[in-house]
């Protein structure tokens, strides 16, 4: 039987937490920790994973659902922190990140300039959100190409080129707008997540994937909905509507896959 060569996990997806993990044949990176740090250990053993392959922790931006436990992680077992200047400095001003991340282990990415970890080549980018900064990212590794683009207040032209070159796709599907529009969130709550600096809403979504995806897309995971704003058939139903519409297939053995990734439930996918 063949060993599949890239695996991606999932092992939270929300405001109450988030962190992903790429591996691609023996190497990985961890992408965000913002569980903490015993429930992350607890994923990784739960799915056999081994601490020794990983190559580092690459953050997107500050907030505390994406930075948790990185400093606790990155001390603990001595692993490079990839981010740009701005989110470094971020984290070292969150009261909510106890644990900081040392001197040594801090390694500055440059937007738009690519970094090689291992076998992945990454490239940042700039994504509008209310945090000191904000990156989402490129990554190439062997064949393969994978874009994240998370805690987004629109898409922008310039990350619309990124997602162009990405067969894989992780973009923030966060909120329905009815149910943002009718639901208990005070209103200068609403107003920051619909503004530009704050959440992508699934039609949105939907959109930069009509404009943007390559006709080589093969997979599409959508981060970040909301508990109390969203609900996964309704982010799918979106964006389904949005990929069929610009004439991606959603089923067969050729189909896109899209798959809404669970909030608090471990996800795992391999190819």
């Amino acid at each position: 039987m063949n060993q599949p060569d890239v695996k991606l996990y999932s092992f939270g997806s929300g405001s109450s937490g988030n962190s992903y993990y790429l591996w691609y044949r023996g190497q990985g990176l961890i992408i965000d920790l913002g569980l903490s740090l015993r429930a992350f250990k607890k994923h990784f053993r739960t799915y056999g994973l081994s601490f020794g392959q990983v190559l580092g922790v690459l953050v997107t931006h500050d907030h505390t659902d994406h930075v948790k436990a990185v400093g606790a992680l990155s001390t603990e077992l001595h692993l490079p922190v990839y981010t740009s200047q701005g989110v470094h400095e971020g984290i070292a001003r969150n009261r909510f990140v106890t644990k900081k991340v040392q001197a040594e282990q801090k390694r500055i990415l440059q937007q738009g300039e690519t970094q090689e970890i291992g076998p992945f080549s990454v490239t940042p980018f700039a994504v509008p959100h209310d945090s000191a900064d904000n990156n989402g990212y490129l990554i190439r590794f062997g064949e393969h190409t994978l874009c994240l683009i998370t805690d987004a207040g629109e898409v922008t032209e310039e990350m619309g080129r990124y997602l162009a070159q990405a067969e894989n796709i992780i973009i923030e599907a966060n909120y329905d707008p009815k149910m943002l529009e009718n639901g208990p969130y005070p209103w200068h709550l609403k107003h920051r997540i619909i503004s530009e600096n704050g959440h992508l809403c699934n039609s949105a979504a939907g959109d930069a994937l009509r404009q943007y995806s390559p006709n080589g897309l093969r997979r599409v995971w959508l981060c970040h909905l909301s508990e109390e704003n969203n609900h996964p058939e309704l982010a799918r139903a979106a964006v389904r509507q949005a990929l069929e519409s610009c004439g991606h297939t959603l089923e067969g053995e050729t189909a896109v896959l899209l798959h809404p990734f669970r909030r608090q439930v471990p996800d795992y996918f391999e190819w």
